[in-house]
């Protein structure tokens, strides 16, 4: 690659609340790097800072390449593709947009929501609903003629519940009332204890009030919630199902604003709670939408989500279709489950 020319291709950036991942792409569809950091918080470290804390990553991706990356210098490729946990309002897409833009890293940027990056890993056109189900919870619904339906995605504050985070607290919940008199009996504080080696439910309040465990192990309450409801513990079966009934009414709501009720749409399932394809959850949720929106053809995303970014960037390049399916090739595309 010439030192005057950057290189042809995309720089694909899928940030999640709990990692982010990075990869560089060729016009080709040829993953030259990839690169994964932490978690992407804007709403508090602001969205130049967010932005920021990826230069060291895309610096990575260009001596992976064999690239000359200069703060100021030429860009790094043709077109940034980002799809970005907590975009979740316009404004937040726009200063996120800036801040991309403001590093140079190529002479066009792209900046949606990371359901848009789902959407798209499932899909091979725009037309399709797509449910993440990660930390948090998020749908987005897309037709041809560019309509979308979409939510404000802000938490309990706009309605939303469960995720990962959800589930665990939920549990947390559950666990803590059960174990000190408020609430009925469950499984959930005794295998939680075992999860994490204390007593209980409360004894690992205490410790993460204290600090003697990391916050960050918070999320593994809820694969004890899996467990407690594959044991029958009725507690957790109740939050299991809510989570599948989330996940279903989101799809079906974004359905039937965009009025593809009446033919076959991908519905497009993702996320770390989803992808862990449980089958109490994921049976509950296929289930649902075959009673609901019987036409729907419910997928799972296996590959990683910057697989959904990187082909939007692709089409943005109107790169050839056999770029496509290389990069699909390059990573494990998403598998159709039957409803």
């Amino acid at each position: 690659m010439s030192h005057a020319e950057h290189l042809p291709g995309v720089l694909a950036i899928d940030a999640g609340n709990s990692k982010t991942d990075l990869a560089l792409v060729s016009v080709e569809g040829r993953v030259l790097a990839t690169a994964r950091g932490g978690g992407f918080q804007p709403q508090i470290t602001g969205a130049a800072g967010a932005v920021d804390a990826l230069a060291p990553l895309v610096a990575d991706l260009a001596r992976q390449a064999g690239a000359d990356l200069q703060p100021g210098g030429r860009p790094l490729t043709s077109h940034v593709s980002a799809c970005l946990a907590n975009a979740d309002l316009p404004i937040e897409e726009q200063q996120l947009h800036a801040a991309i833009t403001a590093h140079g890293w190529a002479p066009s940027a792209y900046v949606a929501n990371d359901t848009f990056g789902l959407l798209r890993a499932g899909t091979d056109g725009p037309e399709g609903v797509a449910v993440v189900c990660g930390a948090g919870i998020n749908c987005v619904g897309l037709r041809p003629d560019g309509r979308t339906a979409r939510w404000p995605a802000l938490g309990e504050l706009t309605g939303d519940w469960g995720g990962g985070g959800g589930l665990a607290r939920a549990a947390m919940w559950h666990a803590a009332r059960a174990e000190d008199g408020r609430g009925g009996p469950t499984l959930l504080s005794a295998m939680i204890g075992a999860h994490f080696g204390v007593a209980g439910a409360n004894a690992l309040a205490e410790a993460l009030h204290l600090g003697r465990i990391e916050e960050s192990r918070l999320h593994e309450v809820a694969q004890v919630l899996f467990a407690a409801a594959e044991a029958g513990d009725a507690t957790a079966l109740r939050l299991v199902d809510r989570q599948a009934d989330e996940v279903a009414r989101l799809a079906v709501i974004a359905l039937t604003r965009l009025e593809l009720l009446e033919r076959p749409v991908p519905v497009v399932l993702g996320g770390g709670v989803l992808a862990s394809r449980q089958p109490l959850l994921l049976d509950n949720v296929l289930a649902r939408l075959a009673a609901a929106a019987p036409l729907a053809e419910p997928r799972v995303v296996v590959a990683p989500p910057v697989l959904g970014a990187a082909l939007l960037g692709l089409d943005h390049l109107a790169a050839d279709p056999a770029a496509h399916h290389r990069l699909r090739d390059a990573y494990l595309t998403d598998r159709p489950v039957a409803a």
